[in-house]
């Protein structure tokens, strides 16, 4: 009863301050426009979007159905500041009803009578110094993270587990909401979770574990191990440091292709037959561009080298020496126990998202762990047992794209942190490690982005900063 009491205390805090200081909306043209597109997105409710449109019309109106799942995902948002007001423009800040998140919104109108309006964009910034969120001590940025996931999971916007340990203590473990809607069945500590691309850190330990060995180098070209591979310009030009980096210009694995060969797409050689003819988009090592078809590469640069299939390889030198019973990426037709179903949401429903799956998780991304396995994962990393420390450190440097070898890589002194995130429909997963202060934050969910990942973003705008 007193910890529940101390989190309802905590979020009253957090929400007085913006409640008490919402800033009044300027009484121009512009304003009065902000002011109905606020309203409408707030209610949700499409008679209202209607109205806003029939009151001030635009040419380039996003479909109802996008404007509803926005809506669906933020929750609407509230005004925090104003940046700039005249007659005919606006510039806003706002924060969104479901999370921390800040967004500029700019917004120009004519001068007509009523006036119509011409330009209306939204976009997500970093938080300003001065909305900061005031840092709590430990034990209140876990109460408020409990009453927040706690809240969520009450509005059916969260289901899964959180983990929040710190110097290997564990701090905090909760599951919510339902691992499977159908059956009833609760999300328990040990439910397993599609990960998505969270797999790519097991990846890239097993490639840089095949380096430490001297079996690959960072600098060869791929096509030094992949000699066979039918686009020669990619596999003369895009090294393994390249895909670690995602800067190797070799592009994606989803889209009609993929979406066309879902269930015959089983071996990571069938990527490689489907896509290995396509040329690069881009110069290697030029700039940074996310590529799930690089990380299906350094599978197949696992297997050639090693002789092993991808699975076998990891699940031998990665997830047994670090402990990680419950981690693996079987294909979807097994059954595989305490497995969550995902579900992802369609017409303001959540659905199953079982007819979007591929076969089954690869070297990019789609495996499944739980919360435990991979604390046990980053206990495993940083002890030395999996790769040396030295060449740990190094994986976890940024690069481009605040990246390192397969690890994302945030913040600075303190506030470092390495780990990654994955997310696809119905699947939402969260790791973040920071080595100074010893914590390390995990969430996993069931439902779609960024339901997971909201409340890793929530505990670590809160924590203790030293």
């Amino acid at each position: 009863m007193r910890r529940a009491f101390l989190c309802l205390c905590i979020l009253a805090l957090l929400a007085a301050p913006a409640a008490a200081s919402e800033p009044e909306i300027p009484r121009t043209p512009a304003g009065r426009v902000f002011a109905a597109w606020l309203a409408a997105i707030n209610s949700g409710d499409p008679a209202r979007y209607r109205a806003f449109d029939a009151a001030y019309p635009r040419k380039d109106a996003p479909p109802m159905e996008d404007r509803l799942a926005f809506q669906d995902s933020t929750g609407g948002f509230t005004l925090l500041r104003v940046e700039k007001s005249e007659p005919l423009s606006l510039v806003v800040l706002l924060r969104e009803n479901y999370s921390d998140t800040v967004a500029r919104q700019e917004m120009q109108v004519s001068g007509d009578d009523p006036p119509k309006l011409l330009v209306a964009t939204i976009e997500a910034i970093p938080r300003p110094p001065d909305l900061a969120i005031p840092r709590l001590t430990e034990d209140g940025a876990l109460a408020a993270l409990s009453a927040r996931a706690e809240e969520l999971a009450s509005k059916d916007r969260f289901s899964g587990a959180l983990l929040v340990a710190r110097h290997g203590k564990v701090l905090l473990q909760k599951p919510l909401g339902r691992a499977n809607r159908e059956t009833g069945a609760p999300v328990a500590l040990d439910t397993r979770f599609c990960l998505g691309s969270m797999n790519k850190m097991f990846t890239a330990v097993a490639i840089l574990q095949l380096v430490e060995a001297g079996r690959i180098a960072l600098d060869d070209p791929i096509g030094k191990y992949l000699t066979d591979y039918p686009n020669k310009d990619v596999a003369s030009k895009v090294t393994v440091r390249h895909l670690l980096t995602h800067t190797g210009g070799t592009g994606d694995i989803f889209g009609p292709e993929s979406e066309k060969n879902r269930l015959t797409l089983r071996e990571l050689s069938d990527y490689v037959k489907l896509y290995g003819s396509r040329g690069l988009d881009g110069e290697p090592g030029q700039r940074f561009r996310y590529s799930n078809y690089g990380f299906i590469l350094l599978g197949a640069l696992i297997e050639r080298v090693t002789g092993m299939s991808y699975y076998d390889y990891v699940q031998s030198r990665i997830f047994q020496p670090a402990g990680m019973t419950s981690t693996d990426s079987l294909p979807e037709t097994e059954a595989v126990p305490n497995r969550a179903i995902g579900y992802t949401r369609r017409d303001s429903t959540w659905v199953p998202n079982t007819d979007v799956l591929p076969w089954r998780g690869t070297s990019a991304g789609g495996g499944y762990s739980t919360v435990g396995d991979l604390l046990r994962f980053t206990q495993a990393l940083e002890s030395g047992k999996l790769i040396s420390k030295a060449l740990f450190a190094e994986a976890i440097t940024p690069r481009q794209g605040a990246y390192g070898y397969g690890f994302e890589a945030r913040g600075e002194g303190a506030l470092r942190s390495y780990g990654h995130s994955g997310g696809f429909h119905g699947v939402n997963g969260d790791l973040r490690v920071f080595p100074q202060l010893g914590y390390v934050v995990i969430s996993l969910g069931n439902l779609d982005p960024p339901a997971a990942s909201r409340l890793a973003d929530f505990f670590t705008l809160r924590m203790p900063g030293s």
